[in-house]
Parts: structure tokens; sequence; C-alpha cells
């Protein structure tokens, strides 16, 4: 299963969903939401695959939202393919191991709150700058960050938008393992083949105590979800659009 800008290859139990859009810093197409979702489903419906990775390309794991494709169709396409993701991510059966490289801004960030193992290269950095655009934060962050990181630490990522290195990302509970830079796809692919030689119902039991609260997540997605598409509207969403467009000329 492949798309121009999403690879999905399956290497024995493992199913490897990679960015591969380098040249936009693999920013997300509505398109690539939909093959992510796809991606993520079918995985769970199949007994071969055990553990997921996903990657991004080109020494970037993701720059976030493309945000010409997202103003282009915001308020419709957003709502439906962006919002599947982040219930198909939530909501998934097999462990996922993220291999984090160069960047994760946005989604990038927040994705990885719903990861089982996260192995980030030691020039990787997380940003969250949603507040910057008059926007908030999705994917649950505002409920599993604090339960994460703690208040503080929470609300300096979230909120005053302030990245964190790969170190401090480790220290805060987000990344598993700090590597170089070089190694961050193979230790993450060594991390999901260990997942997937252990006992797949014992893991999936375990995973499923260790989310519980899953009806809480999917509720914050919701409520998310409607105060970002009404904020989307908002007099300060559009200035920081447009200045942000303004910058990149």
């Amino acid at each position: 299963m492949t798309s121009a800008t999403v690879t999905v290859t399956d290497e024995d139990a493992i199913r490897i969903v990679r960015l591969n859009r380098p040249e936009k810093k693999n920013a997300l197409t509505l398109a690539m939401y939909a093959e992510m979702t796809r991606a993520l489903s079918e995985a769970d419906h199949n007994e071969a695959i055990r553990c997921l990775m996903i990657a991004g390309s080109g020494g970037t794991f993701t720059a976030g939202n493309d945000i010409t494709d997202f103003l282009n169709t915001a308020g419709g396409g957003f709502e439906t393919r962006a919002r599947d993701f982040l219930h198909a991510l939530s909501r998934r059966q097999k462990p996922l191991v993220a291999a984090v490289s160069g960047v994760a801004i946005g989604i990038g960030t927040t994705m990885l709150f719903h990861c089982d193992h996260v192995v980030a290269g030691g020039d990787a950095t997380i940003s969250t700058p949603f507040i910057k655009l008059g926007l908030i934060p999705e994917a649950a962050s505002t409920l599993l960050a604090p339960m994460r990181m703690g208040y503080a630490r929470a609300f300096s990522l979230l909120v005053m938008g302030r990245p964190l290195s790969a170190a401090e990302a480790r220290e805060a509970g987000i990344v598993n393992t700090v590597v170089d830079a070089a190694d961050v796809d193979k230790v993450a692919l060594q991390a999901a083949h260990e997942i997937a030689a252990l006992p797949p119902k014992t893991v999936a039991t375990t995973r499923a105590l260790m989310c519980s609260q899953l009806d809480d997540v999917a509720k914050r997605i919701d409520a998310e979800s409607a105060h970002f598409r009404d904020l989307l509207q908002s007099d300060e969403a559009r200035a920081a659009f447009t200045a942000f467009l303004a910058r990149r000329k």
C-alpha cells in the first residue's frame, strides 16, 4: 500500500508507515491523513501485523499540517479526514513505535502522546505552535500532556509554544530513547521487532488496561476539534495565518 506521500510496507510482523514528502518537510495533507488512517485501521484486522512503526523521511519527522492544503479545505475535509486519523490513532489495537528525526511540529508532537515507544535522534526537536496561530492543540493533547508531563511542562509546551530538545522530551516522559540521528530508524525498528516478538494477546490486554481512559480521549479529541473549528474562523487565527504565510514569501 503506497501513495506518493505516504508509503506503507510490511516487514515480517511490522507495518512501517513512512511520511514521504521530504521537499515539504513531510507536512501533512488531508490525503496523507486518509492514507495513515487506512494503514492503522487495516493493521488492526491483520493478525500477521503485531506492531507498527511511523517515521519520516529526509531527516525530518513532520512539520505538521500543510497550511495551504489545510486552509483550502478547513471546516470540511479537515473535520473528517484529520479527525478520523486522530480517532484511529488513539483507538488502534496494535502497539506503535515512532522514529523521530529533525523537527516534529504540531501534530508531529501531539501524536507522540499516543505512541507506545518513541525513539528520537539527538537532533530532534518537538514543538506545538498552535496558540501562536490562534488555534488550540489537538489529538487530546490537552488531556494527555498534563498527565504525562505534569501541568507546568505541558503549559510551557502547549500554550507558550516552547520547543523541547530530544533530551528534554525524554526527561519529560515523551521520548523513550535518544540515539544518533543516523540510527533513529534502525533503533526504532529494533524496538518494533522486540515488541512484535512478545505474546500478542498479552500485549493487547496489557495495553488495553494501560489505556483505559480511551473514552475520555475520544471525547477530548471531539471537544478540541469543535473549538479548533470555531477558532479557525476567529480574527486572531486569520491574522496569525496571514502573518505566517507572509513570512514564507
